[in-house]
């Protein structure tokens, strides 16, 4: 596969992927405004908002790492779009190799240390309680998120191959077919929407608590590099969870293109509804649950798997 392909395919995910995930991110919106007796925004509002920040002054604090401080939110989007470039080609059939599953597990984490690189780059002692509550919050999803990853390989013939993956679920049946697969969908559900630091996972911004938490200072076209990243993983993330236990989807035919949207809205739907349903946690709950229950539950999750349940 040439570099050329390769690029352009960056490309297409960038902004295929930014779009969609706006859209997703209006919907959310929209959802949780109608279920609050609210109106809720247009359609067109994150674009909106997001070419607003494009012509806003980017402001750097004094006593800011200004390197750091602007490097951070590029980091989290290239590793965001590579993650996003990586599972459309393997659903095209046209890049698979045997660890590419946990190479995007991998790229799915930077993010998160973007927001913590940048937010210590900034030095604001706001942005430094939020930083403390994201570093926490990574440490916690982390581990029940590969459960996440460990079931389904365990069922798939023990490959961490997302290609092998989804050709097993092709020719065997969704992973969520199975106990163990219900037990690690739920918390690769839950584990994404502390990724995306959705409620009741949303502790490190914490508007009402931290003024925006590790991202205080961040204005301008680099805040927007921000939400567009977290726009992108709203589409990556999701895609990563039905490729795993969903059977993944062909994107060569429009019968596959619309099964896979029906499976990603499934998911959305989701998130729309744990986060409505539920208050904010504190970190020391939020921890609690990772650590204790979901940790727990991927356990049992992978020994079910072993047993072949």
């Amino acid at each position: 596969m040439s570099a050329i392909y390769i690029f352009l395919s960056f490309v297409m995910v960038f902004l295929s992927f930014s779009i969609c995930g706006m859209l997703a991110m209006w919907m959310d919106r929209k959802v949780t405004a109608r279920l609050q007796f609210r109106v809720g925004p247009p359609w067109y509002q994150n674009f909106a908002d997001f070419i607003k920040l494009t012509g806003k002054e980017t402001l750097i604090p004094e006593k800011a790492n200004t390197f750091m401080f602007i490097a951070a939110p590029v980091l989290g989007l290239i590793a965001t779009t590579i993650a996003g470039t990586i599972i459309l080609l393997i659903l095209k059939n046209q890049v698979s190799f045997s660890t590419d599953a946990i190479l995007i597990l991998y790229l799915l984490t930077i993010p998160s240390l973007s927001i913590i690189l940048g937010g210590s780059a900034s030095g604001n002692v706001l942005a430094a309680v939020g930083i403390s509550r994201e570093m926490k919050l990574l440490l916690g999803y982390e581990l029940p998120f590969i459960c996440t990853l460990v079931i389904s390989a365990i069922k798939s013939g023990t490959t961490t191959s997302l290609g092998s993956i989804i050709q097993f679920q092709q020719q065997n049946g969704m992973i969520l077919g199975s106990f163990s697969g219900v037990i690690g969908f739920i918390i690769g559900v839950l584990s994404l929407q502390g990724k995306l630091g959705l409620v009741p996972f949303d502790l490190a911004e914490a508007e009402g608590e931290l003024a925006g938490g590790s991202l205080i200072e961040y204005s301008g076209i680099l805040l927007g590099l921000f939400k567009l990243t977290k726009a992108i993983l709203l589409i990556a993330g999701p895609l990563l969870l039905i490729s795993l236990y969903l059977g993944g989807f062909s994107i060569s035919s429009i019968t596959g293109v619309i099964t896979g949207i029906l499976k990603y809205i499934l998911i959305l739907v989701l998130f729309i509804l744990i986060k409505n349903t539920n208050p904010r946690l504190r970190i020391d709950q939020t921890l609690k649950l990772f650590w204790g229950w979901l940790t727990l539950l991927g356990f049992a999750g992978i020994l079910l798997a072993i047993a072949g349940w």
